[in-house]
């Protein structure tokens, strides 16, 4: 198995399916069987939901909302999700737990790094609701810092597309697909992958990205048997950035330690 460890990256939107708004069963449904299959291979599996299908803390202040009260609303949007999905992977046998950045302590437990691990260590999967617990912070970053603190082997970002390309491949058909690409290209080629403290949260911590389509029933499963699907974003730049700093090193005026001027 290529990954002991994921935190997969679902956004609320996603849930929506077809729909306009809220959950589609079928959605919701399709992902708890891919994630039972990919927890099935012994995989330890951390899953973080947006709540774009309900509320974003964003579309607060275009309603007149105070933008923290509105971040706030968000959180709990997921916990709505993230509720969603605990009972439709228990419906099919899978154990889990729902941890939270809030204190809701009816519906989830408060989120606690140790106890976060040892529930994966128990095979359970965990999912991580109401994001970091902190406003101004996107869902995006959320799963970056909950799988820099898990020690995750890797971020899956489940989208509707098939990984990262130049421009919208719905709206521009000649979009080029990128199947590898490093933390600094995205960065130089204005690439949207993630929000820009979830990106370099991953990129700081030497931890690489993968986008790809979850809407693809068994793209999860192929995905951490070592199948090449979607985008990988690594620091495959490092190497560069390596020699870079060596040409600027020899370029530099040093003075010769051997030299007693």
């Amino acid at each position: 198995m290529k990954y002991k460890r994921i935190l997969l990256k679902l956004s609320g939107e996603a849930l929506m399916g077809e729909q306009q708004y809220g959950i589609d069963s079928n959605r919701l449904i399709q992902y708890a069987k891919e994630i039972k299959e990919v927890a099935g291979l012994g995989v330890e599996v951390a899953v973080v939901i947006g709540g774009g299908n309900i509320f974003r803390g964003v579309q607060a202040e275009q309603v007149g909302l105070d933008r923290v009260q509105g971040d706030y609303m968000g959180m709990l949007a997921t916990v709505i999700n993230s509720m969603a999905l605990q009972s439709a992977l228990e419906k099919i046998g899978v154990y889990t737990r729902l941890l939270s950045g809030l204190n809701i302590q009816q519906v989830c437990e408060p989120y606690i790094r140790r106890r976060a691990v040892r529930h994966l260590e128990k095979g359970r999967v965990v999912i991580f609701g109401a994001g970091t617990g902190n406003p101004y912070f996107t869902t995006d970053s959320a799963a970056s810092l909950r799988a820099i603190e898990i020690e995750a082997d890797v971020v899956l970002k489940g989208t509707r597309v098939d990984g990262i390309y130049s421009a919208d491949p719905e709206k521009d058909p000649n979009a080029v697909f990128y199947r590898n690409i490093s933390f600094k290209d995205v960065f130089e080629k204005g690439l949207n992958v993630m929000d820009m403290t979830a990106f370099t949260l991953c990129k700081e911590n030497g931890l690489s990205i993968i986008v790809f389509d979850m809407n693809t029933p068994g793209n999860l499963k192929r995905l951490v048997q070592g199948e090449e699907i979607g985008t990988l974003v690594s620091m495959d730049d490092l190497a560069e950035t390596l020699k870079d700093t060596v040409n600027e090193l020899q370029a530099s005026d040093i003075p010769n330690k051997t030299d007693k001027n």
